[in-house]
């Protein structure tokens, strides 16, 4: 479900996180549906519970999943997580293109990054 690379900087709960996303948002997990508990999934992966724990409770604060007392977490519906999701990139998309700016990228070159990272979206 969740592949995790030792080596990689990024913190292990930024990766499950990073995973569970892509697998919300790419429908191979659907809404309503159950995620492992923190125990099994820490146990699964040879992780600290702690660790999932703190990826649960951002991918819930986050707009992802949502918890019931007693039952666990759970995907959330897919409408309002894209929108979410769409929002947050909007903005960190402005904030690099605004740096970008300043450091003297031009606008035609950005067009085209835009075009051709379009391009490749669109062949997925």
């Amino acid at each position: 479900m969740i592949q995790l690379n030792y080596r990689d900087s990024k913190p292990i709960y930024e990766q499950i996180k990073d995973g569970f996303r892509k697998l919300i948002i790419t429908n191979s997990l659907s809404a309503n549906e159950k995620l492992p508990s923190v125990r099994e999934l820490a146990s699964g992966l040879a992780i600290n519970p702690n660790t999932i724990q703190k990826a649960y409770r951002d991918l819930e604060s986050e707009g992802y999943t949502y918890t019931v007392a007693g039952k666990g977490t759970f995907v959330a519906e897919h409408r309002e997580i894209l929108n979410t999701r769409q929002h947050e990139l909007l903005e960190e998309f402005d904030e690099v293109v605004e740096e970008l700016c300043f450091l003297s990228v031009s606008r035609s070159d950005l067009i085209t990054r835009i075009e051709h990272a379009a391009e490749r979206g669109e062949k997925v």
